[in-house]
C-alpha cells in the first residue's frame, strides 16, 4: 500500500523498484532511507537511497556503512550492518514506498519506525553529493 504522507528524512522504508526500471538500475524491492525533506509543490515524491546487506567491493566514497542498533526486519533483513548505496539515489513516487511491516500483536500490525541519527544522515547526503560530482 502506498504511503499517504511524506516521511521524515532518515526514515527507513521499503521501495519497489521492480516496475519501470531496467538493469543495471535497481530492479527489486529493497529497504531504503529517505534523505529529502518535504518540499512545497513537490507532492507525492521523495528522494531515497537504497540499502544493501552485501558489502561493496571495493568500498567507494559513495558507500556508507550503517551500524543499526537492531535489524530493519528480523526475518527478511536480519543484519545490523547495512550499506547505503549512495550512487543509486532515486526520486520515487509514494506509490513505490511502504512502511517496514514487522509482525502483528493482538491483531494490530507493528511497523519498524526507527530513523537514522542526524550525523549518519549527513554522511549519506555527503556521499550522494560525491556520487553525482558535487
Amino acid at each position: 500500500m502506498p504511503l499517504l504522507f511524506h516521511p521524515n528524512p532518515g526514515t527507513f522504508l521499503i521501495c519497489d523498484f521492480r516496475k519501470g526500471f531496467c538493469k543495471p538500475e535497481m530492479t527489486k524491492r529493497r529497504p531504503v532511507v529517505v534523505i529529502s525533506p518535504r518540499f512545497r509543490r513537490r507532492e507525492g515524491l521523495c528522494t531515497v537511497v537504497p540499502l544493501s546487506t552485501t558489502p561493496p567491493k571495493p568500498v567507494e566514497p559513495y558507500h556508507v556503512l550503517l551500524k543499526l542498533p537492531e535489524p530493519l526486519h528480523p526475518k527478511k533483513w536480519p543484519a545490523t550492518e547495512v550499506w547505503a548505496k549512495c550512487d543509486m539515489v532515486a526520486v520515487v513516487s509514494f506509490q513505490r514506498l511502504d512502511l517496514i511491516r514487522l509482525e502483528k500483536q493482538n491483531g494490530k500490525r507493528i511497523y519498524n519506525q526507527s530513523r537514522l541519527d542526524p550525523d549518519t544522515l549527513q554522511a549519506i547526503r555527503k556521499a550522494v553529493a560525491y556520487s553525482i560530482g558535487l
